[in-house]
């Protein structure tokens, strides 16, 4: 059986400064653990259809699936695969609706997805949006970038100085929308009374280096505060593109107070 959700989820998504819409997404589902962002890219309106049913498609079908009897009495592996199998839906739906409809031709987007089942996180990502965890005051990014620059850095071409240097970083090597099945990747870690789980989107981690996340992440205030904080800095350094973050809290072991 899955043990009960974190104490606390807070999702925000903000337009930035520079783009004329947000095509980021968000949501989260905390009677059964699960938290999703989608950065949606595309011409016109597409890139947010794209997020919108990415991150609506998942939400729905694995809430549906978890609150039921086969979801609640699911192992971790039972989860995983179903939560991948989802999001392979979403893709075909994305597909099909930019086959189907010329508006949204070509649209498509990232996803990253994070479903706390018990005593474990269930991961699936592709694009570039990231998962960071919290833990013990330290800040460690579990997802890899799919993106063009990555590739460059795990190759030797670009050191990650040159990388942040260049006019390339939103170039993403995987999306939903693009092929099938989606190249996903699927990951799954141990998790830890006091955990902080963040989310995000380009937008947020263009604009700032990991120690400022971290510190930001570390402050003593609420989740709304520090997604709050989060984004505003990000618009203060230049709000070039959307910025979304979704964050969860575990709870803090026994006689312990939160972090």
């Amino acid at each position: 059986m899955a043990s009960d959700p974190p104490s606390e989820f807070h999702a925000l998504t903000d337009r930035g400064r520079v783009r004329p819409a947000n095509e980021d997404a968000v949501a989260v589902h905390p009677a059964v653990g699960l938290m999703l962002l989608a950065d949606g890219m595309g011409g016109y309106n597409a890139g947010e259809v794209a997020a919108q049913m990415a991150v609506e498609g998942v939400g729905r079908a694995m809430e549906t699936w978890l609150q039921g009897p086969e979801g609640q009495a699911a192992t971790a592996a039972e989860a995983r695969a179903r939560l991948e199998a989802c999001i392979q839906d979403a893709n075909q739906a994305i597909l099909a609706a930019a086959r189907s409809q010329p508006q949204c031709a070509g649209m498509g987007t990232t996803l990253v997805a994070g479903l706390l089942h018990g005593e474990r996180l269930l991961l699936a990502h592709i694009g570039d949006s990231r998962c960071y965890r919290l833990r013990a005051g330290e800040l460690q990014q579990l997802t890899r970038d799919h993106s063009w620059l990555q590739e460059q850095i795990d190759a030797g071409v670009l050191t990650p100085v040159e990388a942040a240097l260049s006019g390339l970083r939103n170039l993403v090597t995987r999306a939903l929308g693009v092929e099938e099945p989606a190249p996903l990747e699927m990951q799954e870690f141990d998790t830890q009374p006091g955990d902080l789980y963040l989310l995000c989107s380009d937008g947020l981690t263009d604009r700032m280096q990991p120690k400022e996340i971290a510190e930001l992440a570390r402050a003593p205030v609420s989740l709304a505060d520090k997604a709050e904080r989060l984004v505003a800095l990000a618009n203060a350094l230049g709000g070039r593109d959307n910025i979304s973050v979704v964050l969860a809290q575990l709870p803090p072991a026994p006689g312990e107070a939160f972090p």
